[in-house]
């Protein structure tokens, strides 16, 4: 629907002289001449067909047209006013664009953010997820954590977290009729299978791990598929079945006993967690920030795992 705001300057006037009913002190305040409020007004009465304005040797009146279209147009101008407000506010405001992969910004990522927009509530921080490298020289993104050997010379590329891989499962299904006591209990029970991580790739396939572990009587073909890493974890944490879990994105529901490791062979993985970003960096950018942020997360999180995998060990060493 169009709409006509070909007066738009006569509202305006209109709603200051009002506001003032002085046709002086709008023109004073909109920065024109006495003579250009008159005129856009009469411009404004000749669209409109009506009178706004009796006016007398000593003061002005509204008219009753007036009086009825004046809450509107201060409501509207108001309203105008409190937009570009919050729009110049916000463009004041200080955003961080992050990229990483899905799998490794739903589970390791979104749950820590928090703490950082706590911190500092001025910074503006959005998640760009892809499983693509990030293009910064035409791509809108600050701060990347890319998952990878590391060779990436034209960044300043800093290591975040190194990663293994482990048989993860519900601890329900570990506790059910079928408990996972040995390695021929696997068997029994559904694989599953990242199918991003591709035979032959740097991930251990369930081959791998059987054969590492010592039991390559077991059909490592069968069992779920799925084409997400945080898929996989969510499976087996629905009770679906036993995923390879990645160490870094099954750090958190190890913690909450959402997961449980049933078996202690781990096998460590040739890639790893890099923070990257361009190396000529903005004197005002907030990237050497969230720098220090994530590598203090990592350290947390790098504590907790050896604490927890300790305690693990000493709980299986009395049984």
């Amino acid at each position: 629907m169009t709409r006509h705001l070909t007066h738009l300057n006569g509202i305006r006037a209109f709603e200051a002289a009002a506001r003032h009913m002085s046709f002086a002190k709008a023109a004073d305040e909109l920065g024109v001449t006495p003579a250009a409020v008159s005129q856009q007004i009469k411009a404004l009465e000749d669209y409109l067909g009506v009178v706004l304005f009796k006016r007398t040797k000593r003061a002005l009146f509204l008219s009753e047209t007036a009086q009825a279209i004046l809450p509107a147009a201060r409501e509207g101008f108001d309203l105008l006013a409190s937009v570009l407000t919050r729009a110049r506010a916000s463009s004041a405001r200080d955003q961080l664009v992050v990229s990483g992969t899905p799998s490794m910004a739903a589970k390791w990522l979104m749950p820590r953010i928090e703490g950082f927009i706590a911190r500092h509530p001025d910074i503006d921080v959005r998640i760009d997820t892809n499983s693509r490298l990030v293009d910064f020289a035409r791509e809108d993104v600050d701060v990347a954590v890319r998952y990878g050997a590391g060779d990436w010379p034209w960044l300043d590329v800093t290591p975040l977290m190194n990663e293994s891989i482990f048989p993860v499962c519900s601890p329900k299904l570990q506790a059910g009729k079928r408990p996972l006591r040995a390695l021929e209990d696997l068997g029994h029970h559904t694989l599953i299978h990242d199918s991003t991580l591709p035979e032959g790739s740097a991930f251990p396939s369930w081959a791998i791990w059987l054969e590492a572990a010592g039991a390559p009587g077991i059909d490592a073909t069968r069992g779920l598929r799925v084409n997400a890493s945080m898929l996989a974890i969510q499976a087996a944490v629905d009770n679906q079945g036993i995923a390879l879990g990645r160490s870094v994105l099954v750090e958190d529901d190890l913690a909450t006993g959402r997961l449980v490791r049933p078996f202690a062979v781990t096998l460590p993985l040739r890639y790893a967690y890099y923070v990257v970003h361009p190396k000529n960096l903005p004197k005002d950018s907030k990237v050497p920030l969230f720098k220090r942020w994530l590598l203090s997360e990592a350290k947390q999180q790098s504590v907790k795992a050896s604490l927890r995998a300790s305690a693990g060990n000493v709980s299986r060493h009395r049984r």
